[in-house]
């Protein structure tokens, strides 16, 4: 096997899927004509040899990295003359990665970790850019006349190991790339994030509003997560039919997460692939793919942007949660400790329930007008209620009700903000008018799963158990993700228990068991639904692994937990744990 050090180019035309789609014939003489005429006099030129072509890029290898990079310079910058009495529309933009390194010599051809590091920094560049490995910017620092900007370690595909990246900087006259780089704005003061238009990987044009149309829809509803700040289409749109790294659509746009995405026809299906990329880093912090038929574009349409946006809000909600753990304690201002007072509300533990409170109490002193604060520390009384973690039941519901009204009064479109209130509500028996707040929360965001997740608990406890079940069906389809999921599933099982489908509830209740944080209530309705069906040895287990997670339940104490709840199904639920074993 022959290896040998090589300088690599490799190269390719950003939104050359497009430029095909509009006119085939023309593109691909054009390309003809730009690579005989120009790129190859250029290549021979620096001494380079082409290795191969690949339809819209080639691989480049050449014996000196200086001549690699000038020659990448000289291209860039030959394009656009070249190209400058196109269209708009019509104009070549390429990407260039350049590495130096070890190669694996087969004929006429190379391969190996040279070859596939120089590809994927040809995927960060900026159309019209440049980019380099550190070793390549090494060997070439102070002996060509360019400016370099150090892009920091990134992590790239099939790449074991980060690799610090340098583009060549442009505004210089003769020597930069084609392409300026834009001033780095700032991040706002909370969570940001941008949605690149999806790519239409199919040469079917209906597809291409179909993906535009998704992207439009996620951004619309990302929005109106008032906690969010979205990028508006008009800014994310300019970067239609390019191929563009996260960490400079972060640092052009000044957010700090991007979503991005493809859309791909076979046949009567289409596959929906989208990835949530921390902008900074370059780390995902969420992937998935869906595969649907294409039977109704527009409904196809509603529930992929429902599904996509249901998993990146707990991710990014979680994501956010970390980043303010991480922070030390000194450091912290108001948003970060209401991030921090969340990623404890979450834990569902007793311990984190009051270091929430302490957290969220402390956001609400560092900023009285924070609506956010007020609705978690609503919450987090909604929370020691329900679980019987409180000495003082009157007080808690009053300071929970008073911290909810004040996160409404301050921001009376924060969704969240309906939903804490119309929780405590819940607990104090007042069903309608929790209805009408967890309603109103989904007017203004009818993506928030956890509302349709509260809006199902107050049906199911005012006795409305099938109006409870599609409520909650829709928080399980909508946010599959979710931190609640547990609860969800718990709901959807009480609700069948209710309705009297006593094996539907048992499922949905062993389903819910299975999330690590689900909580005594997830045992106790298991229990519940499998005393109906005679099976006491499993219900006595519900029983004992619920008295685990809270020692000193018992009847009583469930009796006091759940309210005001509708009587007769209150007391059904009771009458059960007892038969299952639980102690008054």
């Amino acid at each position: 096997m022959e290896r040998r050090l090589a300088a690599i180019l490799a190269a390719d035309v950003v939104g050359y899927t497009r430029l095909m789609g509009v006119d085939e014939t023309g593109t691909l003489r054009r390309l003809t004509e730009l690579r005989q005429q120009v790129l190859e006099p250029l290549i021979a030129e620096h001494r380079g040899r082409i290795v191969k072509l690949t339809g819209d890029g080639l691989l480049i290898e050449f014996a000196s990295i200086v001549d690699a990079v000038t020659c990448a310079v000289g291209w860039q910058n030959s394009v656009a003359e070249w190209d400058a009495t196109a269209d708009e529309g019509e104009r070549f933009n390429f990407r260039i990665g350049i590495n130096l390194g070890d190669v694996i010599v087969e004929g006429d051809d190379i391969h190996g970790d040279g070859v596939n590091i120089a590809a994927r920094l040809e995927g960060q560049a900026e159309p019209g850019g440049i980019c380099l490995s550190s070793d390549a910017y090494r060997q070439v620092k102070g002996k060509v006349d360019f400016d370099f900007e150090d892009l920091g370690e990134q992590d790239l595909k099939n790449v074991a190991e980060p690799v610090r990246i340098y583009r060549i900087a442009s505004g210089r006259s003769g020597t930069g790339a084609a392409s300026p780089v834009r001033q780095s704005l700032a991040l706002p003061d909370k969570p940001s994030i941008a949605v690149l238009p999806f790519d239409n990987m199919s040469t079917d044009p209906d597809q291409e509003y179909f993906a535009d149309g998704i992207t439009e829809d996620i951004i619309t509803a990302l929005s109106k997560f008032r906690w969010f700040f979205v990028i508006a289409r008009n800014s994310t749109f300019v970067y239609k039919g390019q191929s563009v790294g996260a960490k400079q659509v972060g640092r052009e746009l000044g957010v700090r997460y991007v979503l991005e995405g493809s859309v791909r026809k076979a046949a009567n299906r289409v596959r929906i692939s989208a990835q949530l990329i921390e902008a900074e880093s370059g780390n995902h912090v969420w992937a998935e793919r869906y595969d649907r038929s294409l039977n109704d574009i527009f409904e196809l349409q509603d529930e992929m942007t429902a599904t996509i946006v249901g998993a990146v809000e707990p991710e990014l909600g979680d994501a956010e949660r970390l980043r303010a753990i991480r922070k030390p304690p000194e450091n912290l201002d108001a948003w970060d400790r209401c991030q921090r007072g969340f990623w404890h509300y979450w834990r569902r533990e007793r311990d984190d329930a009051e270091e929430a409170e302490r957290l969220f109490l402390g956001a609400i002193e560092l900023d009285p007008s924070f609506s956010s604060a007020y609705a978690g520390l609503s919450e987090v009384c909604y929370i020691k209620l329900y679980s019987g973690w409180t000495d003082a039941p009157e007080e808690t519901l009053s300071r929970g009700l008073q911290a909810g009204q004040q996160a409404v009064s301050l921001d009376d479109k924060d969704a969240f903000a309906h939903f804490a209130l119309g929780r405590v509500h819940l607990l104090q028996g007042q069903y309608e008018i929790a209805i009408v707040e967890l309603e109103k929360a989904l007017d203004l965001n009818p993506n928030l799963a956890i509302a349709y997740y509260g809006l199902g608990k107050t049906l199911l406890w005012s006795g409305r158990a099938q109006e409870a079940l599609t409520s909650v069906r829709k928080a399980i389809r909508q946010s599959p993700n979710d931190p609640l999921l547990f609860g969800f599933e718990e709901i959807a099982g009480a609700a069948h228990y209710q309705l009297g489908e006593y094996d539907e509830a048992a499922e949905w209740c062993r389903k819910a068991t299975r999330h690590p944080t689900s909580s005594f209530w997830t045992n106790t309705h298991l229990a519940t639904a499998v005393i109906e069906l005679d099976r006491l040895d499993e219900a006595n287990a519900a029983i004992k692994e619920a008295q685990r997670k809270q020692p000193d339940l018992s009847v009583t104490g469930v009796s006091v937990m759940l309210g005001r709840m509708h009587s007769v199904y209150r007391g059904r639920i009771l009458d059960a744990l007892r038969r299952a074993g639980l102690p008054e």
